[in-house]
């Protein structure tokens, strides 16, 4: 009998010791009014999970501060009192701001969160869109430039009666980079956090890339083109996420601030960059601007790369992503073709 006890002692001290097996880890929770997910590669599986929660706790928190869907939050107490006085907000919310202007300019304008102005009229949900002079009336409250930004008390004012902001646009973006750093911090080397269409990745998966799927614009079972991707950050944007047909007209969510109406010019744009708020904040911008000034602007600065689906279903690559063109038996290799295609 105390050899048996013995034994089960030692079985039980073995099965104790047996080191926790490394391992692939995910959970996805509903934050920010969408799909939040978080797959990484852990050692330990007690330590993945409290990165897991730590990711899970920091986008909840960016939620509290930047959603306009809770009037508690500072990005609603800017749109309740920003037209009658000057709002102090944290530093963190205010440095969004002030980047979020950053793509107004450079896309003079295509992005501009200002569009909340004459976009808070839409409620897909309901098939609900603003009649034209709805419209009429609210546009002239959308342009960046009239916000006041104080850098030095952190306040934000609208110097035009009826504006508004969200950060619809950017901050998903934000909260997945905010996200991979908490991941960095804790030594996680290999992972993927996703808010919706914005996804950032850390490290591959042992060896071979992560693969990113575009999927068709009219069929989510149907895959336009797949991405290799390590070290990236990528955001989809396409007018089948929010939206609602009426009358042959498709109303969604990406609003051209220039026009007040849903922008049509492409039916999905994929930007990738290093972080997750370039791509969020870029990815918006080509339903504004078109697929050809779009990628103007992508194929200007090197970190970008881009693809579009067209109305006509055609896709467009970047500069970056083309796959080399052929050459004639003989003929030299042309200086684009050196670069080869990401994929």
């Amino acid at each position: 009998m105390v050899m048996r006890l013995a034994g089960l002692l030692m079985l039980a001290l073995l099965t104790c010791a047996t080191p926790a097996r490394a391992d692939w880890m995910q959970r996805t929770e509903a934050i920010m009014g969408t799909r939040c997910y978080v797959e990484l590669w852990a050692d330990d599986p007690e330590r993945g999970n409290e990165a897991i929660d730590a990711v899970m706790a920091e986008l909840r928190r960016i939620d509290n501060l930047m959603s306009h869907y809770k009037p508690e939050s500072q990005l609603s107490q800017i749109n309740q009192y920003a037209n009658e006085r000057p709002v102090e907000v944290d530093k963190e919310l205010f440095d969004l701001i002030k980047v979020s202007t950053h793509y107004s300019q450079i896309t003079e304008g295509a992005f501009d969160i200002t569009y909340a102005s004459v976009g808070y009229l839409y409620d897909y949900p309901n098939h609900v869109h603003p009649t034209e002079a709805q419209i009429r009336a609210k546009l002239p409250a959308v342009n960046w430039r009239n916000m006041l930004l104080d850098e030095a008390h952190h306040t934000v004012r609208f110097e035009h009666p009826g504006m508004r902001i969200d950060l619809g646009g950017i901050g998903k973006g934000y909260a997945v980079d905010r996200g991979i750093e908490i991941l960095k911090s804790r030594g996680v080397t290999r992972a993927l956090v996703t808010a919706g269409g914005d996804s950032r990745i850390i490290g591959d998966r042992m060896g071979r890339p992560w693969l990113v799927a575009i999927r068709h614009p009219d069929n989510p079972n149907k895959v336009v083109t797949r991405i290799p991707l390590a070290d990236s950050a990528v955001s989809t944007s396409g007018d089948y996420e929010r939206f609602f047909d009426e009358d042959g007209v498709r109303y969604h969510h990406i609003i051209d601030p220039h026009t007040g109406h849903s922008a049509s010019k492409v039916r999905s744009a994929t930007i990738l960059a290093p972080t997750a708020t370039q791509t969020d904040g870029m990815s918006k911008t080509a339903f504004v601007l078109g697929p050809e000034k779009a990628l103007e602007i992508i194929n200007r600065m090197p970190e970008y790369d881009a693809v579009f689906v067209l109305p006509d279903g055609q896709v467009l690559y970047s500069n970056g992503l083309r796959p080399p063109a052929p050459r004639a038996p003989g003929a030299p290799a042309a200086a684009t073709e050196a670069r080869s295609a990401r994929p």
